[in-house]
């Protein structure tokens, strides 16, 4: 049957008055709330307003205005239902067909700094979420739209089905209402549980990204939700993986913690070589390149400086699978996607925000839930924190805080050889930490790299005093670790010995 009524009630008047006007040409008598009913009588479109509709007056300043039978009776009765049928005529409910609602704009008032307990409170939305999810459950006859996108659709089905939408268009709307309340309230109580001193729960709700080529294996099905495209922009290649988003994550996060151009190299989230450089980024790629010449193929390397064409000619010289940076100049950007099979993404500014976010993981029965490890620990007066004779020496010291900013990012247990801008030798993810200290010496071997007066770090305590004397006896003069271990003294005995200086942290950066 055509449509013979809607009920227009936006927030985001985007596209509004076009719909309306549509709407209007096609017969159908128009209901309408507040702001959204003055903008469209102000631009000429004839409205009746809801309180004259249902003959009550909007109470409360406005937060009592549709939560009325005539409003949700006339979404909810069912067209061939004859009880329906008897008490819509008894009660004078007339059928609204059409409802196109957006809801206070929450999500946006909590995100300003600032924001207060009761800011947040009256942009809650009540009488909106209660219309879409009665026009939704009741979508065999009404049509929801809680998407300004979908205006133009709607307006077309109705030109082409004589004046109704098809029940399919119908219910793909409703489900996109329930997907939005749902995040809706989701947002409501994250922030809420936010005020309270222990969060009680954990909701998340968040829309389809792209669904992507495969997880781990092709065999894994996956598929990204969120934002992911505020942050970055794929420029060139391929459709990203899963184990693309959790690379690219990585790289961010690691040149995140440098203010000097830097580059760095990763290959399954961990870091082959990171060099920094206070003039060319070339310079800085020989440095990370060096580190480790075979790891990087097929890996993903990241700058936190534009690209240039000097620095492009050298990095496709390798096979690399991503390349990040927070820009690429044209003649680089040309250069580069020449190969078909390489990605290049843009990485925002903005994403400095979204490497904080809490790390999510899932768990037998639920999920895990576990702050940020964003920022480098135990920096601060490093030089107080010396625990050998020696203290360090101002180049040691510059050597040790390089070194530290990286084997954060390296997964546990870490080991990390460094100058003050390069990375030597990096050790990652053994069962036994001497084991990876010995696996940093052999890679700056293999690299044909010297270790003598590198600075090397231990995400973790020491346990033994083996791992520091494998780094000593490699050439290390100096260490930062975060100490705790019960055989704290005998491995500061070792260091006192072979003449290393050793600081504690306080403070340690396990990654899993």
């Amino acid at each position: 049957m055509a449509i013979t009524r809607a009920l227009l009630s936006v927030s985001d008047k985007t596209g509004i008055l076009d719909f309306a006007k549509g709407l209007e040409a096609a017969g159908v008598e128009i209901l309408s709330t507040g702001g959204t009913a003055k903008h469209l009588k102000d631009n000429g479109v004839k409205v009746t307003d809801v309180s004259d509709h249902t003959k009550f007056p909007e109470l409360f300043d406005g937060r009592v205005k549709t939560l009325h039978p005539k409003v949700h009776g006339g979404l909810l009765q069912r067209r061939d239902n004859d009880e329906d049928k008897r008490d819509a005529k008894k009660h004078d409910i007339p059928v609204i067909d059409i409802v196109a609602i957006n809801l206070y704009p929450f999500e946006e008032t909590v995100a300003k700094p600032g924001v207060t307990l009761d800011d947040a409170i009256e942009n809650i939305d009540i009488g909106g979420p209660s219309m879409l999810r009665s026009a939704a459950k009741n979508h065999r006859w009404v049509t929801v739209i809680s998407d300004p996108d979908d205006y133009d659709v709607v307006l077309a089905e109705m030109k082409e089905n004589d004046g109704d939408t098809t029940l399919g268009t119908r219910e793909r709307l409703a489900l996109k209402v329930f997907q939005r309340t749902s995040a809706y309230d989701a947002a409501i109580a994250a922030f809420l549980n936010k005020e309270q001193t222990t969060q009680k729960t954990f909701s998340i709700s968040l829309p389809l990204y792209a669904d992507l080529r495969y997880g781990d294996n092709p065999h894994q099905k996956s598929a990204l939700y969120g934002n992911f495209g505020d942050y970055f922009s794929k420029l060139h290649g391929k459709d990203l993986s899963y184990t693309n988003v959790l690379d690219i994550q990585a790289a961010a996060a690691l040149v995140h913690e440098f203010r000097r151009p830097t580059v760095a190299i990763l290959k399954h989230t961990n870091p082959c070589g990171v060099g920094c450089t206070d003039e060319d980024l070339r310079e800085a790629w020989d440095k990370a390149f060096e580190t480790d010449k075979q790891a990087p193929f097929g890996g993903v390397i990241v700058t936190n400086r534009s690209m240039t064409l000097g620095l492009a000619k050298l990095i496709s010289e390798i096979f690399t699978d991503i390349i990040i940076a927070p820009d690429f100049d044209a003649d680089a950007r040309a250069h580069l996607q020449k190969k078909k099979n390489l990605r290049l993404m843009q990485m925002h500014e903005s994403v400095k925000e979204a490497l904080s976010a809490p790390v999510i993981r899932n768990a037998p029965g639920g999920i895990l839930v576990m702050d940020n490890d964003s920022r480098a620990l135990g920096l601060d007066d490093l030089e107080t924190k010396v625990k050998t004779k020696r203290p360090p020496t101002r180049e040691e010291l510059e050597a040790m805080r390089f070194a530290w900013r990286i084997v954060k990012h390296v997964k546990s247990n870490a080991i990390v050889f460094a100058s003050s801008d390069r990375t030597l030798g990096i050790g990652a993810g053994q069962m036994s930490r001497v084991d990876s200290a010995r696996i940093a010496v052999w890679k700056a071997g293999e690299a044909g790299l010297s270790l003598k007066g590198s600075a090397v770090a231990s995400d973790a305590m020491f346990p033994f005093a083996d791992g520091l004397i494998a780094c000593a006896e490699a050439g290390a003069t100096a260490a930062i670790q975060p100490g705790g271990s019960v055989r704290d003294e005998e491995v500061i005995a070792a260091a006192n010995e072979r003449d290393v200086a050793m600081c504690f942290t306080g403070a340690r950066h396990f990654l899993h």
